[in-house]
């Protein structure tokens, strides 16, 4: 028994001479749990709340009651002021007609970035992002009916899913963080996240949009971003951006708080609370993807250890 002892040692022994030939050159096994799940996950959500709440009468019933609580009267939302809504306003982008050149001036920020940083790889997949989740969402709402199951009126019968407006904050900010510094990255997040739940609420607030409109948005644009990513050579994957510890709960925080003030309407607090909820869910979303999304493919690049 006493003579076994070591013999035994060097299977426990990590960092025994010799040892790092013997490391795996392959893979990290992260590749080997089908990493394109992301996407087929988000986009598989996105068709459970189409088929939820479009076609069945209990989702149509549900979110029409939501659209009939209160005066009906887009006025009565705290947004409008700055929603382009009011004579003389100017739209918070991209609100009303300022959404074209809310994308132009996203795709230019992008492409300025990636001359300066020349990052090539990752300027190719930013615009890609972009462009795919907003020919996605026209795709989508031109071939995804809205069936009459509840004989509602004629003003809220209209397709409206996904929602074009709310769409393109997700799809800039996921496209943008690929080509920014990870030192800054997480800033940059933050940043879009606040603003994805700002229009995300304005638009329901303002009678635009249903939740279910809004939260298709936020999973088409995570879709895009998860198969672009993916798609990515091996060298061209995302460094792992640290943030501070603090940063998630700060921008979920400032996320919620900004929800609630574009999603409130003076004539209805149930609907006012719904609305700013379902822009909330969205702006998580858009954070765990955009936050966790150059980790886990920078982790699924490098090779196993040990």
């Amino acid at each position: 028994m006493i003579q076994q002892g070591p013999s035994t040692l060097p299977t426990h022994r990590p960092d025994g001479p010799g040892q790092a030939s013997e490391a795996p050159a392959g893979p990290s096994p992260s590749r080997t749990t089908r990493p394109w799940a992301p996407a087929l996950l988000y986009f598989l959500g996105f068709l459970a709340v189409y088929l939820l709440a479009v076609c069945t009468p209990f989702g149509q019933r549900a979110e029409n009651a939501l659209l009939d609580l209160g005066a009906g009267d887009m006025m009565t939302a705290w947004i409008v002021p700055w929603s382009g809504a009011a004579y003389g306003s100017t739209p918070l982008p991209p609100l009303e007609m300022s959404h074209t050149s809310t994308l132009i001036v996203g795709l230019g920020v992008i492409a300025v970035v990636t001359l300066v940083r020349r990052c090539w790889w990752q300027g190719c997949a930013a615009v890609g992002v972009v462009v795919a989740t907003i020919a996605g969402k026209e795709v989508f709402r031109a071939v995804l009916p809205r069936p009459d199951l509840v004989d509602a009126r004629e003003l809220i019968s209209e397709s409206s899913f996904p929602s074009g407006h709310a769409i393109i904050p997700a799809a800039l900010t996921l496209g943008v963080i690929l080509v920014a510094s990870p030192r800054i990255r997480p800033y940059v997040i933050t940043v879009g996240v606040v603003w994805h739940a700002c229009i995300a609420a304005a638009v329901q607030a303002l009678g635009h949009h249903r939740p279910s409109d809004v939260l298709g948005s936020t999973l088409l644009a995570c879709a895009c971003y998860s198969l672009v990513t993916w798609l990515l050579p091996t060298a061209a994957a995302p460094a792992i951006a640290r943030s501070p510890r603090a940063l998630p709960a700060v921008a979920l925080a400032l996320s919620a708080a900004v929800a609630l003030a574009a999603g409130a309407r003076s004539d209805s607090l149930v609907r006012s609370l719904v609305d700013a909820a379902a822009a909330f869910v969205c702006a998580a979303l858009l954070w765990y993807t955009a936050a966790e999304g150059p980790a886990r493919i920078a982790r699924r690049t490098r090779p196993a250890l040990g």
